[in-house]
């Protein structure tokens, strides 16, 4: 079932096509990119997803890992949130996801840290249990502390934990930012349909390479 629909060579060109098919010109330009305002948020970019030996490995997330490490770097440089999230389960609080998935991602397993390239010096995690990053953690508490109004959502998977906290971002009253090339999941069209869909009232689609320009501004 897993495709590489995104490579080194062809995630630029892909990921601004998709772009280009859901972001209509002129489309919420009033929801404009505030870099002092805002957080990037980086969703379980763990060996679990990473590492080809595993049943659950996301062949698209990694040529994506040096986009996100590139965006990150433009957010610590300017001193702004980057908050890395890192999915765990018990018996007690898998709840859906175990009956769903019939599988679990344990504290104990090598596969469930976050890959070293994204351990940067400055960012924080923070560990959830569910598809969404808010349901039961410290991440709303973070963001309102340190003044964010704007999340950039980077990460896996694009269908499930991405979309999920980004429409539970948007409810919370955070404008949000889909990165394009900075999320992945297990094939184009899940893909493409959670960019279709978040793009239609929730999220801003985005280019990391377009963010990490305003940034450097």
């Amino acid at each position: 079932m897993a495709e590489g629909y995104f490579t080194a060579g062809n995630i630029a060109g892909k990921s601004r096509n998709i772009l280009e098919e859901v972001w209509a010109p002129g489309d919420r330009r009033d929801i404009e990119f505030a870099p002092d305002r805002a957080a990037l948020l980086v969703i379980d970019m763990q060996r679990y997803f990473l590492d080809g030996s595993s049943h659950a490995f996301v062949p698209s997330a990694v040529p994506v890992i040096q986009r996100i490490k590139r965006l990150a770097g433009g957010f610590l440089d300017r001193g702004l949130p980057v908050i890395l999230t890192r999915h765990l389960n018990t018996e007690d609080d898998a709840g859906m996801l175990a009956r769903w998935w019939q599988d679990t991602i344990r504290e104990d397993d090598p596969l469930s840290v976050i890959t070293d390239e994204l351990m940067l010096p400055g960012v924080m995690t923070v560990q959830k249990t569910q598809y969404d990053a808010f349901y039961r953690t410290e991440l709303e508490r973070a963001l309102r502390e340190r003044g964010v109004g704007q999340i950039v959502v980077t990460g896996v998977i694009t269908h499930l934990c991405c979309e999920t906290t980004a429409r539970s971002a948007f409810v919370r009253g955070f404008a949000v930012f889909f990165a394009v090339d900075g999320t992945a999941t297990y094939t184009e069209e899940f893909h493409r349909a959670t960019v279709l869909n978040l793009s239609h009232g929730f999220a801003v689609p985005v280019l990391t390479d377009d963010l990490a320009a305003r940034l450097a501004e």
